[in-house]
């Protein structure tokens, strides 16, 4: 019964999430309509920013996943090394 209701609950909140309302998707550019609720982007500056924080937000899962990778501490005094053995 509880799996039940969690189900229905997600259902009805995805569905929910994706129709969007009259006004804001005449408000929407075209290529976000139907898809975001709000107003859409006021100026072009808007873009240059969700495109900076895009990059830097791959560039640091690039760095996070290299260095958990391969962290490449040599030294056999490192921390790492006291909780390895």
């Amino acid at each position: 019964m509880k799996k039940y209701i969690i189900s229905v609950i997600l259902i009805l909140f995805v569905q929910m999430s994706v129709i969007c309302c009259p006004v804001c998707e005449r408000n929407q550019i075209k290529a976000l309509r139907g898809i975001i609720h709000g107003s859409g982007p006021e100026s072009n500056w808007d873009y240059v920013g969700v495109v900076a924080i895009g990059i830097l937000v791959v560039f640091t899962l690039i760095y996070t996943i290299k260095w958990l990778i391969r962290p490449g501490e040599k030294d056999t005094s490192h921390i790492k090394y006291s909780i390895l053995k």
